[in-house]
């Protein structure tokens, strides 16, 4: 009874507590549907999930209608008795995944669950990888897209976020925007965002190895020219890079924290500051700013905060590598960063799929994409039903 006078129900109690008839006579109190703020797109829809539970299950419902979508509602935190809702399509989620991620829910014993972060940290088998391996959405088509590849998502009371799992690599790569523009174009896109996930984390080091340690490889001309750069220069090419990369990194953190409306002000700060101060005080060479600023760059294509801070984390590995041994140290990082990431899984699902394994059938949809009418499978790797167009049940 003290949940549902909580939740804002009215209890009629009959003969001393020994009957009680709850009615649900609560005022809804909750902002509108209005448009995502951190996966922003140009073309396809503008509706983002609220903080309202049953409103973010309709905007699901409302796109799949389908009598094969499954919700199970849980009460969760011995203290907030927090809604939570696992949905999945019958006929084409796994069900080992399914019941292994209920098992998972049921076994979540926490004074309360207040986001849906609380929640993935219960889910995720590795909590010390830093990349992430469920998707963090606000946008109703992802889920639902989602759904229908065979995954999982996790509906949590009072929160404007859905979780989607598993959360592979490819996922990272892929932006909400690429369901609604022309094949060929996403696949342009999706290699560039590729390219950028490379020169992001590796970059500085490759720079760093280089001009430290093997000069023997730059053409004299550009050899020269990087020598008289740093002519007036005090510090050393490793100093530089870690300068600069901390100030851009401590810039970062300041915009985001900050109202939109000082972030301008910040933005022109870090300009002045990065570039021509920083230079024209001879404290850092010209080409350390642009390596800086190129690694940056590539690095604000990814939107979601969990791949960004895991680039922050590998650019970091990275660099003490090339520090300390130059190219061979760079290509010792390289292979650390390749067996960790082949490693990984996500609720039996290899992180690197379809790449690695190779699965060349599912490339249909991963850094180059076919037009909706030529794709006709699911991902094999995420469901039991992979056939998409043709079957009955579909």
């Amino acid at each position: 009874m003290y949940y549902y006078l909580s939740s804002g129900f009215t209890c009629i109690v009959i003969d001393g507590f020994k009957e009680c008839i709850v009615i649900e006579t609560k005022e809804t109190l909750d902002r509108g549907v209005s448009e995502p703020t951190t996966e922003v797109t140009v073309k396809g829809p503008k509706d983002a999930f609220t903080e309202n539970y049953n409103k973010n299950l309709g905007l699901v419902r409302k796109r799949i209608k389908d009598e094969n979508l499954r919700i199970k509602e849980y009460k969760l935190g011995r203290r907030t008795k927090t809604k939570v809702s696992l949905l999945y399509i019958k006929d084409i989620a796994l069900k080992e995944r399914v019941n292994k991620i209920k098992e998972k829910l049921e076994n979540i014993d926490i004074d309360g669950i207040l986001d849906v972060g609380y929640i993935r940290d219960f889910l995720v088998e590795d909590n010390y990888s830093s990349f992430p391996t469920v998707i963090n959405t606000e946008r109703p088509d992802i889920v639902s897209s989602a759904l229908l590849e065979g995954k999982v998502a996790i509906v949590v009371e009072n929160t404007s976020n859905v979780l989607v799992i598993p959360g592979l690599l490819n996922n990272f790569i892929h932006s909400p925007e690429d369901s609604y523009q022309k094949a060929i174009n996403i696949s342009m896109t999706r290699f560039l965002r590729l390219l950028a996930l490379i020169i992001t984390i590796t970059t500085p080091a490759l720079y760093i190895a280089i001009t430290t340690f093997n000069q023997e490889i730059i053409p004299d001309t550009l050899l020269i020219s990087l020598a008289l750069q740093r002519n007036n220069v005090p510090f050393p090419n490793a100093i530089d890079i870690i300068i600069l990369m901390l100030t851009f990194e401590i810039l970062r953190e300041g915009d985001m924290r900050l109202p939109s409306s000082m972030g301008t002000s910040i933005s022109i700060v870090g300009a002045l500051v990065l570039g021509d101060a920083a230079v024209n005080a001879g404290l850092v060479a010209p080409m350390a700013v642009i390596i800086v600023a190129v690694s940056s760059i590539t690095g604000l294509l990814f939107t979601d905060l969990d791949i960004v801070n895991a680039f922050r984390w590998w650019r970091m590995i990275f660099l003490f590598f090339s520090i300390t041994m130059g190219l061979i140290g760079f290509v010792c990082a390289g292979l650390i960063f390749i067996t960790k990431i082949t490693s990984m899984e996500s609720f039996g699902v290899g992180y690197l799929e379809p790449f690695s394994p190779f699965n060349k059938s599912m490339f249909q949809d991963a850094i180059v994409t076919k037009p909706h009418n030529k794709m006709k499978y699911r991902p094999s790797f995420m469901t039991k039903n992979a056939k998409r167009l043709g079957d009955k049940n579909d």
